[in-house]
């Protein structure tokens, strides 16, 4: 579901977690752990990790709020499209500034929603090794906390009936880390009027959002590590 301006809604979004509540309780045995580390209420950025193309709705069953994840444009296809959109999900064209992602993407926080963003652009290893800017720049522009989050077990076996996914009922971790800021010292947002939330207050200069990335992808890092020794995966 969308407003009358074309952006995502919490309606929308919290639809899409009943949805993946169901598929991937029902699919996949997901174990949870740390989601009690997700800040109840406020502005938030999950970063995830991303091997497979569950990891995305994988993360929307089992997160403890509402994810409005920025997905490519390319998954808007045919049904998907109107699907998504109806879920609270954002289409980002990454081969340009796409600027009506970027203030939807925004607009989320200032509300005080959940943002969900693969950091490294694209489905790959899921090491967290190619960060992007993106990830810097929304959480110092919306004075959000990162949470990193790995979803592991996905990409171990394949289905037998369904060789892109999983094996039906198999085991999927998903491990929440400790929130954190992008930039030290900086103060989380405060309300604003109307219930919006106040933009952060870090500097948002090229060299200030590449030495948070580099900040962002070592916290990052070290959650996917100490996440893989606490499953054993």
């Amino acid at each position: 579901m969308t407003d009358a301006t074309g952006a995502p809604t919490l309606r929308g979004a919290a639809v899409g977690r009943g949805i993946g509540i169901g598929l991937m309780y029902g699919l996949f045995k997901p174990r949870v752990l740390g989601a009690w580390r997700v800040p109840a209420a406020g502005p938030v950025i999950l970063a995830v990790n991303h091997a497979h193309n569950i990891d995305g709705p994988m993360l929307m069953g089992t997160a403890p709020r509402p994810v409005h994840f920025l997905i490519k444009k390319e998954a808007f296809v045919g049904p998907l499209d109107p699907f998504l959109r109806g879920i609270g999900q954002l289409k980002v064209d990454r081969t340009t500034v796409d600027r009506t992602a970027i203030t939807h993407a925004v607009g989320v926080l200032e509300n005080g929603g959940v943002l969900g963003i693969f950091p490294e652009g694209t489905r790959g290893e899921g090491d967290f090794a190619s960060l992007r800017a993106g990830l810097a720049y929304f959480a110092v522009r919306g004075g959000a906390p990162i949470v990193p989050v790995a979803v592991l077990g996905s990409t171990e076996r394949r289905g037998r009936l369904i060789s892109a996914l999983p094996p039906l009922r198999s085991r999927v971790d998903v491990v929440f880390g400790d929130a954190f800021q992008a930039q030290e010292g900086v103060r989380s947002p405060v309300k604003g009027g109307g219930g919006r939330r106040v933009g952060g207050s870090g500097r948002r200069t090229r060299a200030a959002l590449d030495e948070a990335t580099v900040r962002i992808q070592g916290r990052l890092t070290a959650h996917l590590e100490n996440a893989r020794r606490l499953t054993g995966r």
